[in-house]
């Protein structure tokens, strides 16, 4: 008997055997993925108090504190250092800017000292001579302007002249042109009468290509005779 039960249930007319699991399949990835979790977490503490044990963790920890008062120090320096640039570019501006104006004030000082060292040549011929007639004094020549050529010129009569002087006077300029003597005479625009000093001053027109080596002036008397002259160089 029993072996007739045996071979029925291992022969083709066995009846079906339907297996069913006893966890339905999404609480069973739930279990799986909580025990991979926990694995994870397992193997993150391990790492962890690995490195404390291996002093790893404290010195990246240390290392990034130094690097940071580096860097702290760093900003600082820069920040001195461009202050430092910022009042030094200042302070050169303001030195180019005082050197401009001394150069303004230089400049004007030399042209103050030309015109007083001028002024000064000039009117040594003021002071009282000795002699009769006229004298001509402080003959001054500019040759600085192209095609001209400037003058100052003084004519005096020492002591206490009785009378006026009447006359009239010439300019007469020696040079080269052209590699040739040159010489050329400019009479005077007005006729000369004066007590004392009399100042004339203006400008003759100078050919182009003309040097010009000396200037003399020559002051004439009303009957036309020679009676003072003086030479200058420009």
């Amino acid at each position: 008997m029993r072996w007739k039960l045996l071979r029925r249930r291992l022969s083709v007319s066995a009846p079906r055997v339907i297996v069913r699991s006893h966890l339905p399949w999404p609480l069973r990835w739930a279990v799986v993925a909580a025990s991979l979790g926990f694995s994870a977490a397992l193997a993150l503490w391990a790492f962890e108090f690995g490195k404390e044990i291996a002093g790893l963790d404290r010195s990246s920890r240390q290392e990034l504190a130094h690097l940071r008062e580096e860097v702290a120090a760093l900003r600082e320096a820069n920040a001195r250092a461009r202050a430092v640039a910022d009042s030094a570019e200042s302070l050169l501006k303001a030195e180019k800017v005082a050197q401009e104006q001394l150069g303004v004030q230089l400049r004007r000082l030399e042209a103050d000292k030309l015109a007083l060292q001028a002024d000064l040549g000039f009117f040594e011929g003021l002071m009282p001579l000795a002699g009769q007639g006229v004298q001509i004094r402080g003959l001054q020549l500019d040759a600085g302007a192209p095609g001209a050529l400037h003058y100052q010129l003084l004519l005096m009569q020492p002591g206490r002249p009785s009378s006026d002087f009447s006359g009239r006077w010439e300019l007469l300029l020696q040079g080269a042109r052209e590699g040739r003597s040159w010489t050329a005479t400019h009479p005077g625009d007005r006729l000369l009468q004066f007590r004392q000093y009399l100042r004339l001053e203006g400008s003759v027109a100078v050919p182009p290509g003309a040097v010009i080596k000396t200037a003399r002036a020559r002051v004439y008397d009303a009957q036309g005779g020679l009676r003072a002259e003086l030479s200058a160089r420009p």
